[in-house]
């Protein structure tokens, strides 16, 4: 229960943050090298199976180097969603996502971290 309830609050804060930063032209600071590190293994323990260990998907999830997970469309907090909550296809005909179970909110933001450093190093894939 105690895990939910960080999980919601970390939602709650990335969306106030996503919100109240809503028309500002200041990009968020980059994240850490650490950061950045931290979630390389993170995700290939807990993402690669669907979506590549190279980010550019399989049989199983899509490519997050689609164009459709450039952050203007699928912002930080979407990603934290879906981790928590999983979602339902609509981007793609793999099925839904299922929760991604055990993960703490500072794993998840360097999972998240790893992929936006690999978008901006990768750039993005036309969709789909």
């Amino acid at each position: 229960m105690r895990q939910r309830h960080t999980i919601l609050a970390l939602i709650t804060a990335a969306l106030v943050a996503a919100c109240s930063s809503a028309g500002q032209s200041a990009a968020a600071p980059a994240p850490s090298k650490e950061m950045v590190d931290a979630g390389v293994d993170l995700y290939a323990a807990n993402c690669a199976q669907c979506h590549g260990p190279d980010l550019r998907g399989t049989v199983q999830g899509p490519s997050l180097l689609s164009i459709v997970y450039e952050p203007g469309h699928h912002s930080d907090a979407a990603f934290v969603l879906a981790v928590a909550q999983g979602v339902r296809a609509h981007h793609w005909d793999f099925g839904p996502m299922p929760p991604i179970e055990g993960l703490s909110p500072t794993e998840v933001e360097a999972i998240i971290a790893f992929v936006r450093d690999r978008q901006e190093t990768e750039g993005f894939e036309p969709y789909p």
